[in-house]
């Protein structure tokens, strides 16, 4: 059967998605792909003459579901070509159905969805992966501008700024909960961000990468934590092959779950292959009962935010480990470039200390 894989690529304002795109399709279609790109609709609608500001709350309404039905249209039509194409196929969507979410009220969020047919969960779980790329406006205000997008109206000043912040995170939170959300940091190499951004497409599609160290710090809480995404992770190793590593996710949040099984595989000494996907709940507590006997569930609450345009995953252990915090942070070349935010001591530098792998941690005593 032939693979499809669809993807969304989405951030705050100015994140260099526009870029990414013509590297993504040149990229993958040098590799045998036939890739799809769908345009960013919102835009679409705007430049007819729809605009956000518009003080017509009727007009508001329509602009919206009518942005919605098309974003769905369209992805269904690409689909369809996809299914045609006698190779393997990338669908990349210019932002997707949930960012719709980040700037109408719950309420009429819900009621859109009602009339398609859909609900958030249905609507997350139509694509593979997300990749959201973190706003110029957040780290990296130097490059931060409207010229690449006409009608933008976050504009380049500090309530400009300050806004496209705020959209920046509220997009992040309306795609919380999807198995392979992925966070790219801004980067004063651009390069670095874009190149992030092909690896994380690549390990979806299957391509082995080159083995990567996420920078990992032993850290104390001194001071309080910016606005934040809470989570409970449970984290079960299961019983495989000894070249693999098979890992169980159970995440909660907000009153919700998301079940997820990871597989990496080293192919060489410096490449490996990791596949995950989403699983049922009577499934996960099936799997349950592979668990490794060697060891124990890490348990731990994941507290994520973003700070100037890095984003980090604290996570506070609990159970055999309670007391041990550990802040992670991906796509950055070296200490140095880390950002640390004011309100976390660290510790220990950690990154590439097998000691501090979760495979290793879960080791019973």
């Amino acid at each position: 059967m032939k693979e499809i894989k669809r993807i969304v690529l989405t951030g705050g304002p100015c994140a260099g998605k526009t870029t990414a795109l013509v590297r993504i399709t040149d990229y993958f279609s040098s590799r045998g792909f036939k890739v799809f790109t769908i345009p960013e609709v919102p835009t679409l609608y705007s430049l007819g003459g729809w605009s956000y500001l518009t003080p017509n709350r009727d007009l508001y309404y329509e602009g919206e579901r009518a942005i919605l039905d098309t974003q769905l249209s369209l992805e269904d039509s690409f689909m369809r070509m996809a299914e045609a194409c006698t190779k393997p196929v990338l669908i990349v969507c210019d932002r997707g159905t949930l960012d719709i979410s980040a700037y109408i009220s719950p309420e009429m969020w819900d009621d859109i969805t009602s009339k398609t047919g859909n609900d958030t969960n249905s609507l997350r779980n139509r694509y593979d992966a997300v990749l959201h790329m973190v706003s110029a406006a957040d780290g990296a205000e130097q490059y931060y501008t409207t010229a690449t997008n006409a009608i933008r109206y976050e504009q380049m000043n500090e309530e400009g700024l300050r806004i496209a912040r705020e959209l920046d995170k509220k997009v992040i939170k309306a795609w919380t909960g999807h198995p392979h959300l992925r966070v790219i940091n801004n980067n004063d190499d651009f390069n670095a961000k874009l190149n992030r951004v092909l690896k994380e497409i690549a390990q979806v599609v299957g391509v082995p990468q080159p083995i990567e160290e996420e920078r990992k710090y032993r850290v104390e809480l001194t001071g309080e934590l910016p606005e934040c995404s809470v989570s409970n992770i449970a984290q079960t190793y299961l019983v495989g092959d000894p070249e693999s590593e098979i890992r169980l996710r159970r995440r909660e949040w907000a009153g919700k779950s998301v079940n997820i099984l990871t597989t990496k595989t080293k192919v060489s000494q410096t490449e490996e292959l990791v596949t995950e996907r989403q699983i049922a709940n009577s499934l996960y507590e099936s799997m349950l009962q592979q668990a490794d006997p060697y060891r124990h569930t890490i348990q731990k609450l994941r507290k994520s935010f973003i700070w100037k345009g890095q984003y980090f995953e604290l996570d506070f252990y609990q159970g055999p480990l309670d007391g041990l915090v550990i802040l992670e942070t991906k796509g950055i070349r070296s200490h140095k470039d880390v950002k640390f935010p004011p309100f976390l001591k660290v510790i220990q530098d950690v990154t590439g200390n097998k000691d501090y792998y979760n495979y290793t941690l879960a080791l019973k005593g």
